[in-house]
């Protein structure tokens, strides 16, 4: 028997809304901060090992490939930090409503950024 009934929300009409997508962005940054946090654990194990290896660590971050993904991972946290403010205010039963939780969801998008800029601001400086 042939089924004629439209897939629902059919896909050719379906309006993106701010909160899927960041709940898809949420996920996917989790997956990132997970390998990451990996990763940093082996970069941390690499200082404790020696110098020579920490050389070849320090040779990777300071080319340009390296200086993105510490921005761009810089930028992974803080979203999911953000987002994660976001989710705990629901878990308190604040932020229900579809004005305030788009207002809110916007805000820890550009959040994100504003503080990647930040501690981009704040590296450069000190370091």
């Amino acid at each position: 028997m042939k089924n004629n009934n439209p897939l629902s929300p059919h896909l050719q009409i379906y309006k993106w809304q701010i909160s899927s997508l960041l709940s898809i962005t949420h996920r996917i940054v989790g997956v990132i901060n997970f390998f990451a946090i990996i990763l940093i654990c082996i970069w941390t194990m690499f200082i404790v090992f020696g110098q020579n290896n920490y050389s070849v660590i320090n040779f990777i971050l300071n080319s340009s490939f390296g200086k993105f993904l510490v921005i761009s991972l810089c930028w992974t946290f803080s979203f999911h930090i953000l987002n994660e403010l976001r989710h705990l205010f629901w878990d308190a039963g604040y932020g229900f409503d579809l004005k305030v939780a788009k207002i809110t969801g916007i805000l820890a998008f550009i959040g994100s950024f504003v503080l990647t800029i930040l501690f981009y601001i704040l590296g450069r400086n000190f370091f």
